[in-house]
């Protein structure tokens, strides 16, 4: 095949290719990116195109496979990002100096997460150690949405003791 006829159906099929693009993505910008990758793909690799095979399937193969690594190229980068964010929120968490009125207010937060009744406490307790809901679901046997509703009304039981002790 001649260089003119290979770009000639590589042009014809853009459109096909761009609705395929979009099944995979499920976005339009995503999916102009990747049919843009694609194309300039078969370009580059036009010398590893063989005369008497299906263009069209060797071309959304290109697609397909160009999906694919970028996917695992995302879930990569966002297991590193998330690596990097836990160790900035362990970093932010190392401990300062604390001035007498950070200690005093401390000792009330803790006193008033004394006085929270025990369903309330040990989720909250473990929601702030870091716990995900559904692990806290799991460790106390009770459904996520019940987690999420203790959590939140500890909070709001401890605003209300501590706003007492404000006064």
């Amino acid at each position: 095949m001649s260089t003119l006829e290979f770009n000639q159906q590589l042009v014809d099929l853009r459109q096909p290719l761009f609705y395929f693009a979009l099944s995979l993505t499920h976005d339009r910008d995503n999916a102009h990116d990747l049919m843009q990758e694609s194309m300039l793909r078969a370009l580059t690799y036009s010398d590893k195109f063989h005369d008497n095979t299906n263009f069209k399937a060797w071309v959304y193969t290109i697609m397909k496979n160009t999906f694919i690594n970028g996917h695992r190229r995302d879930k990569r980068t966002d297991r590193v990002m998330d690596h990097v964010e836990r160790v900035r929120e362990r970093a932010s968490m190392v401990e300062t100096p604390a001035t007498p009125e950070a200690r005093v207010r401390m000792d009330e937060i803790q006193g008033a997460l004394g006085r929270l009744d025990e369903i309330f406490r040990k989720p909250f307790q473990l929601h702030n150690d870091g716990y995900k809901y559904h692990e806290i679901a799991d460790r106390l046997s009770i459904p996520v949405g019940t987690v999420k509703s203790r959590i939140h009304q500890a909070r709001h039981r401890l605003m209300g003791m501590l706003d007492g002790q404000m006064a």
